[in-house]
C-alpha cells in the first residue's frame, strides 16, 4: 500500500515530460483528424479492442470472450502486435509456433482456439491484407490492443477502462498511465468498465457512466473478473483453492491486483514472486521459484500462475511436470445481465456489415501486397513449447 502511494507520489516529478508527451499524442491525433495522416478501412468487419492507458484492463480476456462466441457463427481471425516476441513483421500461427515466435497472448489464443486464424504484425495496415491472402474465407478480424493504431480504421471500436483507474481520473505518461488523449474515448462505439465489484449497485454504475459522459451513440457496459478453477500446467488436472491452501503466486502481468484479492479471500495465505509484464522466464527463474516454494513449510501448498504466464513457462514442461504448478483461467463476467446484449451488438455489427456490402478503401497494391480486397469474405490451455510483439 505504502509502496504504491510512494510510486504515485514520485511520478509527479515527471510532470514536464508528461506535458511533452501529451503534446506529441495531441499532434498525432490532430494529423489523423485532419486527414494529414490517413486512415484506411477494409471490406470486412474489423473489431478493435483497446484502451487509453498502459497496464491491464482485460484486453486479452475480452478477445477470448468474443472469439468464444463469434467462432460459432463466423470465420474469425485475431491480429495482434505480438509484444516481446523475437521475430519481426507478419506471421501466422501454425503448429510449430511458440510464444517467442508470435508473443504470449497470441500464442494463448492459438492454443485455446486452434480452429481460428491467429496472426501478428506490428503494422496492421500491412498485416491485414497478408492475413486475408493466407485466410481468404475470413469473415471478421479482431484487432487486439489497436485503439491507438489509427492507420487502420476499425468498423467497431471497443474501449476498456479499469473501474479502479478510470481514464477520466488518470494522467499522461510518465506521471500517470494514459498513453492517449482522454478525448479519444469519443472514437469508441462501446465502452466497457472492467474489473468492477461483483456486487456493484446500479447507482454506482450510473455515477461512473455520468463521469465517463458517453456520447449518444456509445453504449457502456460493466464487467467483473471471473476466475475458474486452477488446472495443472502440464497435466491439465483441476484443483480447488480453499482456506487451508498456501499459494506461491508467480506473475509477469501488468496488474495482478484482482488475482491477489482473490487469493486473500479464498486461501490461507499467499506469497508472491512478481516479474515485469510479458517477462521471458529463464531456467534460473524456475530454480528460484522452486527454492521459494520449498521454503513454504505447510504440506498443503501449490504454485499458481496466470494463463499468459503459463505460455512463457511451458518451455520448461519437463521440469514443471513434477511440481504442483497450476494455472488459473480468467474471463469477463458482464454485470446487470447485459452479456447477451453485448454479444448481440457485436453480432449485429458483423451481420449489418455483410448486408450493406461496404467496400475497402485501401489499395493493397500501393503497399506491395496481393490484392485480396476484391473478394467478399463470405478450452482449456494446452501444453505448448516456447520459441519466437
Amino acid at each position: 500500500m505504502f509502496s504504491n502511494w510512494f510510486l504515485k507520489s514520485f511520478r509527479i516529478l515527471f510532470l514536464p515530460f508528461a506535458i511533452i508527451y501529451w503534446f506529441i499524442i495531441w499532434l498525432r491525433n490532430f494529423f489523423y483528424d485532419k486527414n494529414i495522416l490517413r486512415s484506411s478501412s477494409f471490406g470486412l468487419p474489423v473489431i478493435c479492442i483497446g484502451n487509453l492507458s498502459v497496464g491491464g484492463t482485460g484486453k486479452s480476456p475480452m478477445v477470448e470472450f468474443l472469439v468464444e462466441y463469434l467462432r460459432r457463427r463466423f470465420k474469425i481471425a485475431t491480429l495482434s502486435r505480438g509484444y516481446k516476441r523475437k521475430t519481426e513483421g507478419y506471421a501466422l500461427a501454425n503448429e510449430n509456433s511458440t510464444a517467442l515466435d508470435i508473443g504470449d497472448e497470441p500464442m494463448l489464443f492459438h492454443l485455446k482456439f486452434p480452429d481460428i486464424a491467429v496472426a501478428v504484425g506490428e503494422e496492421r495496415l500491412v498485416a491485414i491484407p497478408q492475413l486475408l491472402h493466407d485466410k481468404p474465407d475470413t469473415q471478421a478480424i479482431i484487432l487486439d490492443d489497436a485503439f491507438q493504431h489509427r492507420a487502420v480504421k476499425a468498423g467497431l471500436n471497443i474501449l476498456l477502462t479499469d473501474c479502479n483507474n478510470l481514464f477520466t481520473r488518470d494522467f499522461y505518461l510518465p506521471t500517470g498511465d494514459l498513453r492517449d488523449l482522454k478525448s479519444e474515448y469519443k472514437r469508441a462505439d462501446i465502452i466497457i468498465v472492467t474489473k468492477c465489484k461483483f456486487e456493484m449497485s446500479a447507482g454506482e454504475a450510473d455515477k461512473i457512466r455520468e463521469e465517463i459522459h458517453p456520447l449518444s451513440h456509445q453504449q457502456v457496459f460493466f464487467s467483473s473478473i471471473q476466475y475458474g478453477n486452477p488446472y495443472h500446467i502440464t497435466r491439465l488436472t483441476p484443483t480447488e483453492l480453499n482456506l487451508k491452501t498456501e499459494v506461491l503466486l508467480v506473475t509477469g502481468i501488468a496488474n495482478p491486483q484482482p488475482l491477489k484479492k482473490l487469493l486473500e479471500e479464498r486461501t490461507h495465505t499467499y506469497y508472491m514472486m512478481s516479474y515485469s509484464d510479458h517477462y521471458i522466464f529463464r531456467i534460473d527463474d524456475l530454480k528460484d521459484i522452486k527454492k521459494r516454494f520449498e521454503r513454504i513449510e505447510t504440506a498443503k501448498k501449490i504454485i499458481l500462475t496466470t494463463e499468459k504466464d503459463a505460455i512463457r513457462l511451458m518451455k520448461f514442461s519437463n521440469e514443471l511436470e513434477a511440481l504442483p504448478f497450476y494455472v488459473i483461467p480468467i474471463r469477463h463476467h458482464f454485470l446487470f445481465g447485459k452479456e447477451e446484449k453485448f454479444v448481440a451488438c457485436i453480432v449485429n455489427f458483423i451481420e449489418d456489415f455483410k448486408t450493406t456490402g461496404k467496400k475497402s478503401q485501401i489499395d493493397p497494391m500501393a503497399i506491395g501486397l496481393p490484392n485480396v480486397q476484391g473478394s467478399d469474405p463470405s478450452t482449456s490451455l494446452r501444453a505448448g513449447s516456447t520459441k519466437a510483439d
